[in-house]
């Protein structure tokens, strides 16, 4: 039975095998924008990817401008990587329109499984634990897949921004 853990090294092969498989495509709720996939194939640098994931969630972690703490999670099923998903601690402006709360993404080989709502349903909890009352939640106008899991998870519409649909979750 999949379950969120904290980033961990010892997933590295299997991180990668999962990062191959998006083939360029970005995958939301990772923190990997930034560190080249070549690079990660090191175990050095895997290693400090894993410690700036975790080191992310501590507010005074020296972060870019309009970045925000961020709690990352990994989805996994025993030795295997399926999935990444974060919970931004707070909203910009950005993410208030655009990117939510809560992102994340499953492997494809690991999709239409419920993998992506039972990590959401899971996030929940850790989100109260952070004060996030209400979450939210967005995706792409034309992502049907994490509309429906949004929805099934008790997401509500509220409306379409930039071609976004955005949800909220009242999370108390």
């Amino acid at each position: 039975m999949a379950q969120l853990i904290a980033p961990n090294i010892s997933f590295h092969s299997s991180w990668l095998e999962a990062a191959a498989e998006f083939a360029g495509a970005r995958q939301d709720g990772a923190g990997a924008d930034g560190w080249s996939l070549d690079e990660l194939k090191d175990a050095q640098v895997f290693g400090r990817f894993v410690d700036a994931l975790v080191k992310d969630a501590l507010p005074e972690t020296v972060r870019k401008p309009g970045f925000v703490p961020c709690t990352y999670l990994w989805i996994v099923d025993g030795g295997t990587f399926l999935g990444s998903l974060a919970i931004r601690h707070e909203l910009t402006g950005y993410l208030l329109n655009e990117g939510g709360h809560i992102g994340y993404s499953v492997r494809p080989s690991a999709r239409r499984r419920g993998h992506a709502a039972q990590a959401l349903a899971d996030a929940l909890p850790v989100a109260r634990s952070l004060g996030i009352e209400r979450v939210l939640l967005t995706c792409d106008e034309d992502n049907a897949g994490s509309r429906a899991t949004i929805e099934k998870t008790g997401g509500r519409y509220e409306d379409t921004r930039n071609g976004k649909r955005r949800y909220w979750i009242n999370n108390p």
